[in-house]
C-alpha cells in the first residue's frame, strides 16, 4: 500500500530521473549500468519507452494494439528532449481523471490503473539509482519515495513487479531503507 499519492510519487520519481538525464555528459551515454547488458543510453531509452506506453495503456488501449510502436531507439539525436517530452506525457496520463480507476490491459493480464502507475513509479525510482551509479552522481534517493516503494513492494504479490529478483535474504535490519529496497530489487549496494 502506498503511503503517498501514486501519481505524485510517479511524477517525483520521473523528476529525479530526469534531473540525472540532464547531467549525463557526452562521454557517459555508453557507461555501463547496474542493469545487465544496458548502458546509460539503453537505460534512458527503457524509461522513455515506459513513459510512451503509459498514455496509450492508461487511455484503454491494449498492449497488443500498440504492438511494437515503442521498440528500438526512442532517443534519436536528442535523448534529453526525448525524455522530457515522454515524462510530461506520462505524468499527464497518470493524473488524468479516472486513470487510476481504469483497467490497463498488459500482456500478462489486466491490472487496475493505480497498480500500473505504482509499477511505473517503482521502475522509475529504482532506475534513478541505476542512472546515478552509472554516471557517478549522488545515489541517495528521496527517502519518502523509498518508504512508499518499500511499503508497496512488501505487499506485492510474489514475482511482481517483473523486474524484481525476489525477497530480501541475508540483509541486516540495521541497514537503511534504501539499501534494503535496492537489495530486494537485486541491486548491488
Amino acid at each position: 500500500m502506498m503511503t503517498i499519492d501514486v501519481p505524485e510519487a510517479y511524477s517525483r520519481a520521473l523528476d529525479a530521473f530526469g534531473a540525472l538525464v540532464h547531467r549525463v555528459g557526452p562521454g557517459q551515454w555508453e557507461n555501463p549500468t547496474p542493469c545487465v547488458d544496458w548502458d546509460v543510453r539503453d537505460l534512458v531509452n527503457h524509461v522513455v519507452g515506459e513513459n510512451l506506453w503509459a498514455p496509450e495503456l492508461l487511455a484503454g488501449r491494449a498492449s497488443a494494439e500498440v504492438g511494437d510502436a515503442f521498440d528500438g531507439d526512442l532517443l534519436g539525436d536528442d535523448p534529453i528532449k526525448a525524455f522530457d517530452t515522454s515524462a510530461v506525457a506520462a505524468v499527464q496520463a497518470a493524473t488524468a481523471p479516472g486513470a487510476l480507476e481504469g483497467v490497463v490491459r498488459l500482456p500478462f493480464g489486466d491490472v487496475p490503473g493505480g497498480e500500473y502507475v505504482t509499477e511505473l513509479f517503482a521502475d522509475a525510482l529504482i532506475h534513478t539509482w541505476d542512472l546515478a551509479r552509472a554516471i557517478g552522481a549522488d545515489e541517495r534517493l528521496d527517502p519518502e519515495l523509498v518508504d512508499a516503494c518499500s511499503a508497496w513492494f512488501a505487499a506485492a504479490e510474489p514475482g511482481h513487479p517483473p523486474e524484481t529478483s525476489g525477497a530480501e535474504t541475508g540483509r541486516s535490519p540495521s541497514e537503511d531503507a534504501q539499501t534494503r529496497l535496492l537489495a530486494s530489487w537485486g541491486r548491488p549496494t
